[in-house]
């Protein structure tokens, strides 16, 4: 009958897979065996109480203690426990020193090149780069990217190549890029403030001096000595200010002055020198 028929609902049973593993118990239950581990490992002084434990796999459960050593505020002695199929006996797989969620741990590592930034490096200082540093490549892999109208359009990479004057290496379309993209989002961008509100671009402005090879279809130098940007590579599309073109709109005109008015009723008595 209709009637009898019921409708399944949404929920559903969790299958084995998705439960979550429960520890073993005997692993679980060896709280003592834990702490004569640690303490044998570290001495009695620098164990605290027991924090609980934490299932790490199958037969595989770990136990941690606050660790109480001066210095070491909010870090965890954990003990590995384990044991074989079908034995009783507990194992102790090891015993390390973690730090807890209110430990004290030293920042992230990050590599030297990575840290120093350019106003940290004064005169004097060496900035060497690495032997394999991707912004650079071979001068015979890459080669200038110019020619010298003098030497009847040759390369000039082969006539410096011959008179001992080469790079050892030139920049990598790799490095090329990556300055050309920091170029671009950094101040002489066209997303910058000033560039925001410039009353024209770089591109049209009589104080742009252009570059050569690939980059000069996109970046420029300022030449311009009475604006911040001069002598920095800066976006055609970047602007400032001090664009070559830049005149005043009638509202920004400063108000003109009235005629003078002269006194022709009164007098004015002038001291003698």
């Amino acid at each position: 009958m209709i009637g009898d028929v019921t409708t399944p609902t949404s929920q559903t049973t969790p299958t084995r897979a998705s439960r979550k593993p429960r520890p073993d118990a005997a692993l679980a239950n060896a709280v003592d065996v834990a702490l004569e581990a640690v303490v044998d490992a570290v001495g009695s002084a620098d164990v605290g109480e027991h924090l609980g434990h934490q299932n790490e796999g199958e037969r595989v459960v770990s136990h941690t203690f606050d660790c109480t050593r001066p210095g070491y505020r909010g870090w965890r002695w954990s003990v590995v426990l384990t044991r074989a199929s079908r034995q009783k006996r507990v194992t102790v797989d090891e015993v390390v020193l973690l730090p807890g969620p209110d430990a004290i741990v030293a920042p992230e590592w990050v590599p030297y090149l990575e840290r120093v930034q350019p106003e940290d490096v004064g005169p004097g200082d060496l900035l060497i780069p690495e032997e394999d540093d991707l912004r650079l490549a071979p001068a015979w892999f890459v080669g200038d990217e110019f020619t010298d109208p003098l030497l009847d359009d040759r390369p000039a990479r082969q006539v410096a190549d011959e008179l001992g004057l080469g790079r050892v290496r030139v920049l990598s379309m790799w490095g090329r890029d990556e300055a050309a993209e920091r170029w671009f989002e950094g101040p002489g961008g066209p997303e910058a403030a000033v560039a925001v509100a410039a009353p024209g671009r770089c591109r049209d402005c009589g104080f742009l001096q252009r570059l050569a090879g690939p980059l000069a279809s996109v970046f420029g130098v300022c030449a311009n000595g009475g604006v911040p940007d001069d002598g920095r590579v800066v976006a055609l599309d970047h602007g400032c200010g001090g664009h070559s073109e830049t005149t005043l709109k009638k509202s920004q005109l400063p108000p003109e002055l009235s005629s003078p008015v002269f006194d022709t009723v009164g007098s004015d008595e002038i001291e003698p020198l």
